[in-house]
């Protein structure tokens, strides 16, 4: 077949000038080989690309939906396609391609491509969907229509890029979507936005999702109001998970300092009493709060019986946040970020029903696999798995594994292997 290719056209279909009679020739070719290098040829006249298009072969449906040239009626067809594949490098040539336009304008050609873009956001394969979204979240002129739909998908593979990115959702979108209980993620996509105004920031704090409010208090861009960071304080007394974005905020007042010297651990009141923001007279005021808990701590740990070791009364945390339903990934990043790596591998002992000799050998040994078994079995995201990597087991960005489109890195099988490697049982 090369051999055929290069005497035809001195090279191979992908390097050669193509006649339209050839073209036309070779779209019919027995060789399912042929007719997909001619699929992907950028000077291939559209008639024949959408001819293509209806091949009875995947690959070649599949390189005509990557191509470039392929007409709009073509594109319109193929986000129909019975093949994933084929719905997927369509969606992401699409979105490259289709920027700012709308379901109302004249140009027909114009209204097909919009059409076909529409169609694959409502794909009903999650892959599809997704590689539209991360084409599309930080364009600026894409079509609003199809910005909605996606922010509102079911799958927050989906719907969490353009609710984090998308400069092409209003305000009056996000208070909409916020107001319609929208899927688990979707509100920490939203407190992760660059720009998070009060009125957002407000509707957020007034639910009850304590892992996005978590990463609205992280988010020191967002503009949150003194009278809604001051209620937030009210309810935080039992959330170790606010407790520390709560201290870097860029501006506390002095009413919801006070309240939070009460609470936090005593690692953050260093932190809260050394703040430059308070006047003087409230410095004072947070410093003598800050000094009675020291020596409440102080008294308490004076007290405790020697017998109670270090790590029981870590455990005795960690159980009892589970117990509460706040041992959750916004806590253990928050400890990561802290430099709490005890705590980290408390968690994922409990969350993975392992013995802690078990995760402290992993991160020993500094184990990529290990710890992307671990956060496998503990059922958390191979994002975190990610992040532990980097920040638990300081590894180099060389020795990282990445997750892989929201999937761990590693097959279960593979997962299952390490965990009995490293000494657990089955």
């Amino acid at each position: 077949m090369s051999g055929f290719l290069k005497r035809l056209f001195g090279g191979g279909v992908s390097k050669a000038v193509l006649d339209y009679d050839q073209a036309k020739a070779l779209a019919g070719h027995p060789d399912p080989a042929v007719r997909s290098e001619l699929a992907e040829h950028p000077d291939v006249k559209p008639e024949i690309l959408y001819f293509l298009a209806e091949d009875s072969d995947p690959e070649v449906r599949r390189r005509v939906a990557a191509n470039a040239q392929a007409p709009a009626q073509a594109n319109l067809l193929l986000a129909s396609d019975q093949s994933d594949a084929v719905r997927g490098d369509l969606a992401g040539k699409i979105a490259r391609l289709a920027p700012g336009l709308s379901a109302h304008e004249q140009d027909r050609l114009r209204r097909v491509t919009f059409e076909a873009l529409d169609l694959l956001a409502r794909d009903q394969i999650p892959k599809v969907r997704q590689i539209l979204a991360e084409a599309l979240q930080e364009v600026a002129n894409a079509p609003p229509e199809v910005i909605l739909r996606l922010a509102r998908d079911a799958e927050l593979v989906v719907a969490g890029p353009v609710l984090q990115y998308s400069p092409v959702l209003t305000d009056e979108d996000l208070l909409e979507i916020i107001g319609a209980s929208p899927i688990p993620g979707a509100l920490a996509a939203i407190s992760r936005r660059i720009v998070v105004n009060h009125r957002v920031a407000d509707a957020i704090a007034a639910t009850d999702d304590v892992d996005a409010i978590a990463v609205l208090l992280a988010n020191k861009s967002a503009q949150i109001r003194e009278e809604t960071l001051d209620r937030l304080a009210d309810r935080a007394t039992d959330i170790e998970a606010w407790h520390k974005p709560f201290i870097d905020r860029p501006k506390l007042s002095a009413r919801t300092a006070q309240k939070l010297a009460r609470f936090v651990a005593a690692s953050l009141l260093q932190s809260l009493a050394a703040r430059n923001d308070l006047g003087p007279e409230a410095q004072s005021a947070v410093a003598a709060v800050v000094a009675k808990r020291i020596d409440e701590i102080e008294a308490e740990a004076k007290a405790e019986p020697k017998g109670v070791s270090d790590e029981a009364a870590l455990v005795e945390r960690v159980r009892a946040l589970l117990a509460k339903g706040q041992l959750t990934e916004t806590t253990i990043d928050t400890a990561l970020s802290s430099g709490d790596a005890a705590f980290v591998v408390a968690a994922l002992a409990e969350l993975a029903e392992l013995p802690m000799r078990v995760v402290r050998k992993v991160v020993d040994t500094q184990s990529a696999k290990g710890i992307v078994a671990l956060t496998w079995k503990a059922g958390l995201s191979a994002n975190l798995g990610t992040h532990l990597q980097a920040r638990l087991l300081r590894l180099p960005l060389s020795r990282v594994l990445d997750a892989k489109a929201g999937d761990h890195p590693l097959t279960p099988d593979e997962m299952e292997w390490q965990l009995e490697f490293f000494g657990a049982e089955g």
